[in-house]
């Protein structure tokens, strides 16, 4: 399957673009692991991979959806947004998510990115707005790769996103990035509604006709002012996507992401590693995207290494997280993460009010941490670079 992959790539995607992408993202990113171990090591923690929240502004009402905000919702300034980019990068990070809310609404986001040639950007959004000019101008950049989510299909999408027609309005979003020679990526949050339809080889051999490179599975997280906990999978279920990604690398020509559990199959939280960490739409400093709590935020003239470094919150998070559990703290322990954000005096960085009422309101439900039951990697590809480039240090001793 490796070699057909590579001859997909290889017909399919943009020379340029297959370039700029094992260049920035495949280079580029085992140089900012590297850096991040070697700071790891001196008790320094900055991460390799940064998330950036740009806006809280979406046009869809997702379930389950962390980012919504009451009235027209929060942006960060293009400049803020440049300049955290530019002083990540000094640090060595040049893996970037995008994410929103709909980072498509955000005005001057593909002129930003431009800026920053030596970096890689992955833009999360649902595919409504990505239009044929917005996908001719991410082939122009060269370093950004489009991930689409997909909720479900056409009825369950429509449920799931809180809109009409939107499963064929996504796809849309991905012809234009077919159309364009785009390195494309799917996203889905895997729940009770879209199991049978998208946990699915027929459902990833379909992406594969429509152009899609590479598929991100990742567990449901009853969040937000419609948390919708009845969508959660059972611990059942949570073993069937690990084991059905488990052997979808072996049967297909498309790259199948997660970023939860390592090549022994064991459950991870990259915020808990420090590996990655999240900025909200209001500058917050988070331990990651659906976690909206922060004692720092980034204002103008902040120095992002220190605030990062030096954040106690940060570090006794990451401390707290890998005592917990080798999971989702939301989801293994959501009382006892109620706790210890109060005692750190943390904010609410929902915009909301409401961060902490919902936490409490959350009950435990089955997450990547299943000990016994872990199911190791059996693509030699995906164990090495598990291994070796992406989780190979230690955070649970």
């Amino acid at each position: 399957m490796t070699f057909s992959l590579l001859n997909r790539l290889v017909r399919e995607v943009d020379p340029r673009l297959l370039a700029k992408c094992a260049w920035n993202l495949g280079r580029g990113s085992m140089h900012s692991v590297r850096a991040f171990e070697r700071r790891r090591k001196r008790g320094r923690h900055f991460p390799a991979f940064l998330f950036i929240s740009v806006t809280s502004q979406c046009n869809l009402h997702c379930q389950g959806c962390w980012v919504a905000t009451p009235g027209a919702g929060k942006s960060l300034e293009p400049e803020r947004v440049d300049d955290i980019i530019r002083q990540a990068k000094a640090q060595e990070c040049r893996f970037f998510g995008i994410l929103g809310g709909e980072p498509l609404l955000y005005p001057r986001l593909l002129e930003i990115l431009g800026r920053h040639p030596q970096c890689y950007f992955q833009v999360f959004t649902n595919g409504t707005m990505l239009t044929p000019e917005i996908a001719a101008e991410m082939r122009r950049l060269g370093n950004v790769t489009p991930l689409i989510s997909l909720e479900g299909l056409e009825e369950v999408s429509d449920e799931r996103r809180g809109g009409k027609h939107v499963f064929e309005r996504s796809l849309k979003g991905l012809e234009n990035c077919r159309r364009e020679r785009l390195l494309t990526g799917v996203a889905t949050s895997v729940c009770k509604t879209n199991f049978r339809e998208l946990v699915s080889e027929t459902f990833a051999r379909e992406l594969i006709r429509r152009g899609v490179h590479y598929l991100w599975y990742y567990i449901y997280r009853p969040v937000g002012p419609n948390p919708c906990p009845e969508l959660c999978l059972s611990e059942a279920e949570v073993i069937a996507l690990r084991r059905f990604m488990v052997d979808l690398r072996l049967r297909i020509p498309m790259i199948v992401v997660d970023a939860y559990w390592d090549h022994e199959g064991r459950a991870l939280c990259p915020a808990a590693t420090g590996i990655s960490h999240h900025i909200g739409p209001m500058g917050d400093v988070e331990p990651c995207p659906p976690l909206q709590f922060a004692r720092e935020a980034v204002n103008g003239g902040s120095d992002l290494k220190h605030l990062v470094e030096d954040s106690r919150f940060l570090a006794e998070f990451r401390q707290f997280a890998a005592a917990q559990t080798r999971g989702c703290v939301l989801l293994d322990c959501p009382e006892k993460l109620a706790e210890f954000l109060r005692a750190q005096e943390a904010r609410d960085t929902s915009g909301r009010g409401t961060a902490y009422a919902e936490l409490g309101a959350m009950t435990c439900h089955p997450g990547h941490h299943l000990p016994g039951r872990e199911i190791p990697e059996r693509h030699w590809a995906y164990r090495f670079a598990k291994k070796h480039w992406f989780f190979g240090f230690g955070a649970y001793g």
